[in-house]
């Protein structure tokens, strides 16, 4: 992922299958769109690199499992046909799928690891409908139960002003709930033009990025993590002063929480080979992240 903006050439493929891709979204597009002028949206980038997996039976040409706001960037699943679409949308209807995203947040944050648990609701205020708020706030309609666990991995400086870097896990799924959770703990994310009130519009985009996604599907969950876009040698105007823990360290546990869960809820009645080749690739993954066993 790079400061430059996006283009129906500069798609990177995460995973691919005969069911799914997963793409590292860019920055600044649109999963998909109506609108004339907006030329540049993921759909689009998909049809131009693989116009033969265009569905016509759909609007767009392709089943996007989830959502990712148009700011927010990483990875994103594709079905690519209805079975692969149905089976996923189960897994997020049922709540099993994990997320977990990269932020840098203003200011530093105290508490190294916490759960914000604020409730969110649709903002009905003049001027903010397209917002979301948190309960107990005015204007605030129909608030739901919402919970975010936070990791601190670094504290430094964002174009000299204080910033820390942290691991996003949300356990529900409101509408820009990682950007209301942050900004009630009086910590926005960098770059967040609409939850600043339009006061942070200096970086050149908004500093949230999906990097770990992993759905339950069968016989095997689909688990993709991508590169961490948030370091010196991709933005030189973030300056980290001191490390708490790793981004390596943390992505390897949870990976392997994930797959030691995967293999409690396994049915009795499934092949040995599957759990064999599930601890193959839970070996695989502490492999790449330099974790042990």
């Amino acid at each position: 992922m790079s400061t430059q903006t996006a283009s129906l050439e500069n798609l990177k493929i995460l995973y691919q299958s005969d069911d799914y891709i997963v793409v590292d979204k860019h920055w600044d597009i649109r999963i998909d769109s109506k609108m004339w002028y907006e030329k540049v949206t993921v759909q689009a980038q998909l049809r131009q690199h693989f116009p033969e997996l265009a569905d016509p039976n759909t609007y767009y040409g392709f089943r996007f499992c989830h959502q990712l706001d148009f700011s927010t960037s990483g990875a994103l699943c594709v079905a690519l046909n209805k079975a692969a679409a149905g089976q996923a949308y189960r897994c997020f209807k049922d709540r099993t799928v994990t997320k977990v995203y990269i932020a840098l947040l203003r200011g530093w944050v105290e508490a190294e690891t916490q759960t914000l648990d604020f409730s969110i609701g649709k903002n009905s205020s003049e001027g903010k409908t397209h917002m979301m708020c948190i309960e107990g706030t005015e204007g605030c309609e129909n608030p739901k139960p919402c919970q975010t666990e936070l990791t601190v991995l670094q504290y430094g400086f964002y174009d000299g002003d204080p910033a820390t870097k942290v691991l996003l896990k949300p356990l529900t799924g409101r509408t820009h709930q990682l950007r209301v959770h942050c900004s009630a703990i009086g910590h926005p994310i960098v770059g967040d033009f609409t939850y600043s009130l339009g006061s942070d519009d200096g970086p050149y985009r908004m500093m949230l990025h999906a990097y770990l996604l992993r759905i339950p599907l069968k016989p095997l969950p689909l688990l993709v993590s991508t590169e961490d876009p948030f370091t010196p040698t991709v933005d030189s105007k973030w300056h980290p002063e001191r490390s708490v823990r790793t981004l390596e360290d943390n992505v390897a546990a949870k990976k392997c929480a994930l797959q030691e869960s995967n293999k409690k809820g396994v049915l009795r009645k499934q092949k040995d080979e599957e759990g064999e080749e599930q601890t193959r690739q839970c070996q695989e993954w502490l492999s790449e992240w330099g974790g042990e066993i």
